[in-house]
């Protein structure tokens, strides 16, 4: 449709700023306001179509046979056709047929469609008012327009009712907050029966001084949003400077490299000429003195075979003696028959090993840290001395709040985690010393990022039955999944909730003897016990438990429970009871930061990982305080935050390394011993491991999103 073109560049400006929709791109016909304050046609839009385009180019959309709403008109492309007009609704169309609900087609905001679909939805009588205003007063003269009329005065009468035309709103009904007419009120079917209605300019003043509130309290966002871009944009450009240093440092390390490759590359054909000129300046020497005394022989041999054939009978007698001397003396002569040197030259290079060193050379360093979640604990925040160490601990999280790990990517050969070290030969905590020369390795992996069957979102917990089950935890899947020794899946079972029987965030799992799967969940605060089908039995711990991560069934049949939260460890029976409770926040024998798992040994002691004071303690049944071992850092038997562990039959505490990535093996009085290698696949942040009823050890790779079987020699 050819709209209308103020002539006045400021009323062109109010058209296209303020009076075009945007859906159809041409003015408002019948505006509609949607819960956003977004507002669209609902309306007929008139567009005119010439015959030509719609019946001779194939590429035309529109149709030939429509119903004509307007007179015939002249085609502005092709004056001697005329040009129908179709009717073409913006909203209506918008808004798939059977929908309950709208998307704003601007901000995408969902909205609950009026039950009488598009026409229920409010006029905007502001543009309505805003169009009659410029068709009246176009401004050909391009002078300024006065401020627009108050709502109801553009056009010099009252706003009429949409519901009974020619009728007009003088009230309003609070139930509906709406304005209305006398006849909504009124009539037989009056549409507001029973609701108190009031004169509308008794409670016009009421409603602006609320609007006028409520636009005061969203205009005062504005300048913390503007803050907030600021910073959003600055931390943008801040990465964008990273990527550039980054890119720089990563063509300066690797033209170092060639730099480096070139010079031993000439180095060693220096090295090449040197050596074969040494060797040819003795092969040359050698030949010289074998093609001297070959001369020798052939003048000789001739002069002498001369004499003999041809010589007189004084001749010969004259130099028989100097021809005899000669000869002997040829004769006698050592030659050096035998090369002073040989034809071995050759480049010898160990160029698989460097390509393998290459693919993995180089790792981006990275987190998903954000500085308005990371929170920092320790008594150096409550008191400090200058001058004087001072110790404080700093937890590093993501936007969501869950602990941020470092992500150490490698370009051409994914993660890079720790040289997992050939295990040497180990007492394993007893007298008899066991040959180990074979390396742990791979034996095989389960899962990837997803909700399907077999597949995991940041799994966390991880148990083993005797009956040759594996079981994990699938945290952000809200769901326990149940797989065979050899890695095939067998069950999933969980729903998301916060009723008994559902699970919100499972942590930590166990299997007890009767084969019923007993799960920790953290954030419903209890823990759920479900039969090995995954039926729903019991659940306990509720209204004592903050946080539960960890859980163990220890020999007396007792669940074992870490609170994560709390910072202590409980003791239930099967039915519930609580039987002990032990542990605190802080750094003492018996207290916690953070603890995660727990497994028990063959003594029935209790073994508890301790996240944030990077340790492993042991207890008795009991809950006293037996010894620790473990320190941060990343050697041998030092911790990076501990997470997963599992006791063998030997007694030997294996233990998992969250952020050393790593899985490492102590003895039962918790000496270093050895790692599992991991290197044939390996680890990202590593929470839960069990070890299987045929030897093996199993780790739930959380960051990775699956778990790994590894053999594991004892």
């Amino acid at each position: 449709m050819a709209r209308h073109e103020p002539a006045s560049p400021v009323v062109r400006q109010i058209d296209q700023q303020f009076l075009i929709c945007s859906i159809c791109l041409d003015r408002y016909c019948n505006p509609k306001v949607l819960p956003c304050l977004h507002t669209f046609c609902e309306s007929p839009a008139i567009l005119s179509i010439c015959p030509l385009v719609c019946l001779y180019l194939p590429s035309c959309s529109h149709t030939p046979v429509f119903h004509h709403t307007a007179p015939m008109s002249v085609c502005p492309s092709h004056p001697l056709l005329s040009a129908c007009t179709p009717t073409l609704q913006c909203l209506q169309n918008y808004i798939p047929a059977q929908s309950l609900s709208l998307s704003c087609p601007v901000c995408r905001q969902t909205s609950i469609l009026p039950e009488r679909g598009v026409p229920a939805l409010p006029n905007n009588f502001f543009i309505t008012n805003l169009m009659e205003v410029l068709q009246r007063d176009p401004d050909p003269c391009g002078a300024p327009p006065a401020p627009l009329p108050p709502l109801g005065a553009a056009t010099g009468q009252p706003l009429c009712c949409p519901n009974h035309e020619g009728k007009v709103m003088e009230f309003y009904c609070e139930p509906c907050e709406t304005a209305m007419c006398r006849e909504c009120t009124e009539g037989e079917r009056r549409e507001h029966r029973d609701h108190r209605t009031v004169p509308l300019r008794d409670v016009l003043e009421q409603h602006k001084a609320a609007l006028q509130h409520q636009l005061d309290a969203v205009r005062a966002r504005l300048p913390q949003l503007a803050a907030a871009v600021g910073l959003v944009a600055e931390i943008s450009r801040q990465l964008g400077q990273r990527r550039a240093e980054a890119e720089a440092e990563i063509g300066s390390s690797f033209e170092e490299l060639e730099a480096a490759l070139r010079q031993r590359r000439e180095v060693l054909l220096r090295d090449l000429e040197a050596t074969c000129a040494a060797k040819q300046q003795v092969l040359e020497a050698q030949l010289e003195v074998l093609r001297q005394g070959q001369e020798s022989i052939l003048s000789s041999c001739a002069f002498t075979e001369q004499a003999l054939h041809h010589g007189s009978a004084t001749e010969v007698l004259l130099v028989q003696k100097q021809m005899g001397e000669r000869l002997r003396e040829l004769a006698a002569r050592p030659f050096p028959e035998h090369p002073h040197e040989n034809a071995q030259l050759e480049f010898h290079a160990e160029p698989e090993g460097l390509r393998r060193s290459i693919q993995n050379l180089g790792a981006l360093l990275t987190t998903s840290a954000t500085a308005h979640t990371t929170v920092a604990t320790g008594e150096g925040l409550r008191q400090a001395v200058v001058g004087q160490p001072c110790s404080l601990s700093v937890t590093t999280k993501d936007k969501d709040g869950a602990l941020a790990k470092r992500r150490v990517k490698s370009p051409g050969g994914g993660h890079v985690r720790q040289k997992a070290l050939r295990r040497p030969a180990s007492m394993y905590g007893s007298a008899k010393r066991k040959e180990n020369p074979i390396e742990d390795e791979l034996i095989f992996r389960v899962g990837s990022r997803g909700r399907e069957k077999g597949e995991f979102t940041n799994l966390q917990g991880i148990s083993t039955s005797s009956a040759g089950r594996i079981v994990v935890a699938d945290s952000n899947n809200q769901c326990v999944q149940v797989f065979s020794n050899e890695g095939q899946f067998r069950l999933r079972f969980g729903v998301r909730g916060r009723s008994p029987g559902q699970l919100q965030r499972p942590t930590g799992v166990s299997v007890d003897t009767n084969g019923d799967i007993i799960v920790a969940d953290y954030d419903n605060r209890w823990v759920s016990v479900f039969s090995p089908e995954g039926k729903f039995k019991t659940k306990l711990g509720a209204g004592r438990l903050m946080g539960p991560k960890g859980v163990a069934v220890d020999r007396n049949g007792h669940i074992i429970v870490v609170d994560n939260k709390a910072c202590c460890v409980f003791i239930f029976q099967p039915n519930g009871k609580l039987v002990a409770r032990f542990g605190s926040r802080g750094t003492a024998e018996r207290q916690f930061a953070g603890p995660h798992f727990v497994a028990v040994n063959n003594k029935n002691e209790i073994v508890v990982t301790d996240f944030h004071n990077h340790s492993v303690k042991v207890y008795n049944a009991e809950g006293e305080f037996l010894f620790k071992f473990g320190s941060h850092g990343e050697g041998n038997g030092q911790f990076n935050a501990p997470t997963g562990v599992a006791v063998d039959s030997n007694g030997n505490i294996i233990v998992a390394d969250w952020g050393n990535s790593r899985i490492q093996v102590f003895d039962s009085a918790g000496s270093f011993l050895s790692y599992i290698n991991t290197a044939a696949d390996p680890l990202y942040g590593p929470q839960g491991l069990a070890l299987t009823s045929d030897g093996h050890v199993v780790v739930a790779d959380s960051g990775n999103h699956c778990f790994k079987a590894y053999r594991y020699l004892q």
